[in-house]
């Protein structure tokens, strides 16, 4: 019944745990996975996500989905975008705990859980996990960068990886009326996690190859991605 949070789970983990078999600073399969994923997500967004949070005629949440756009670049000031991949590895002489990217990566992964719990599971959780995947694998590089031990590194990839499947929980017992009145709010707090969506997504396609410019590669991944959910939308139809 819930395969898709187990999906979700694994993903990470597994992405972030793979940091131990990899070696180098060389992992352009990992880049066209997360160039799929972003343009895969942002195809969802728009067909599905944004259409949704509109249903119930609340022009308010275009306020929501802007606050939640500058809400992830605020988010992005403690986790170096690693979000989106990026492997900035910060090296020191002990061992130092990356508090604010651990914070904010794992605020991220619960947000991004939440949608889920509103329908269109199948189209968003592959989106999700694909694109925890890098996210998962950067955050272990940083780990390992700051001397975390192994036992740490897993525990702390394992938080993250079990972030989203928890947002699904929290947001299912909040549309279903489970956590006080806040389901009249529900599509607010969709809008919210709609703009982290947009601004992931579009910078994973800003920033897929050097120069922000697309080699043949990385354009297919993402028309791959787009065709892919835009093929689920029609058959929908």
């Amino acid at each position: 019944m819930y395969w898709y949070l187990l999906l979700l789970f694994f993903s990470a983990f597994l992405g972030g745990a793979a940091v131990f078999l990899f070696k180098g600073g060389n992992h352009k399969q990992l880049k066209l996975v997360l160039s799929f994923s972003g343009a895969y997500l942002f195809a969802i967004t728009v067909l599905h996500l944004i259409p949704e949070a509109y249903h119930g005629n609340d022009h308010m949440v275009g306020v929501f989905i802007l606050g939640g756009f500058i809400f992830q670049i605020v988010l992005e000031q403690f986790s170096d975008g690693i979000e989106h991949g990026h492997m900035h590895q910060h090296h020191h002489d002990k061992a130092v705990f990356p508090l604010g990217i651990m914070v904010s990566l794992c605020l991220h992964g619960f947000l991004e859980g939440m949608p889920l719990a509103g329908g269109y599971k199948n189209e968003l959780v592959f989106g999700i996990a694909l694109h925890h995947i890098p996210a998962a694998f950067a955050l272990g590089t940083v780990l390992l960068a700051n001397h975390q031990s192994r036992n740490n590194t897993l525990f702390f990839i394992a938080l993250f990886a079990i972030m989203a499947p928890l947002g699904y929980f929290v947001s299912d017992a909040i549309s279903n009326g489970g956590i006080g009145n806040l389901q009249r709010y529900f599509n607010r707090i969709m809008g919210v996690v709609i703009g982290i969506f947009l601004h992931i997504s579009t910078t994973i396609l800003f920033e897929a190859g050097p120069d922000h410019k697309f080699n043949r590669r990385k354009l297919i991944a993402v028309l791959l991605g787009v065709g892919i959910a835009l093929g689920s939308f029609v058959s929908e139809l």
